[in-house]
């Protein structure tokens, strides 16, 4: 097989979706289907825009929360605690057993943790002169 190797920083959808196409086939010859299936939790403003929320997603019977974002107006009246219980309730509802997440040393870790998450891996100067928290919570799975 010949193949030639490009370095780009395009960030092409169809090309990430070419790459990571034969890493789930793989993925699932190992460990099964994912179920992988986005989940978000959106606010809104009083026109219907979306002006923050969480965007992650279930597979593997694990949350994956990707983005968390509580609009700076809306800080420190427990909107990102809803956002989380709602996010952690769905996932439970689609049988999963965990949720796991990332955040800078300069973000939200308390607040993680105050909701129940523990650090489980640190990875230090990203950037430099803080460190990435890896972070994870056991959840209780909804009745069938």
């Amino acid at each position: 097989m010949n193949y030639t190797l490009t370095v780009t920083d395009a960030a092409d959808e169809e090309t990430r979706k070419a790459v990571l196409a034969p890493l789930v086939e793989y993925n699932a010859s190992q460990a099964g289907p994912s179920q992988n299936r986005p989940l978000a939790v959106l606010v809104r403003d009083d026109q219907g825009a979306v002006i923050g929320g969480l965007w992650g997603h279930t597979g593997y019977d694990w949350l994956f929360t990707q983005l968390l974002v509580v609009p700076a107006a809306l800080r420190g009246r427990g909107v990102g605690t809803e956002i989380m219980q709602l996010a952690e309730r769905e996932a439970a509802q689609r049988g999963c057993h965990g949720a796991w997440l990332d955040t800078f040393e300069f973000q939200a870790r308390g607040f993680y943790e105050r909701l129940g998450y523990e650090c489980f891996g640190e990875l230090p100067n990203y950037p430099k002169g803080y460190a990435r928290f890896f972070m994870k919570k056991a959840l209780v799975r909804a009745e069938e």
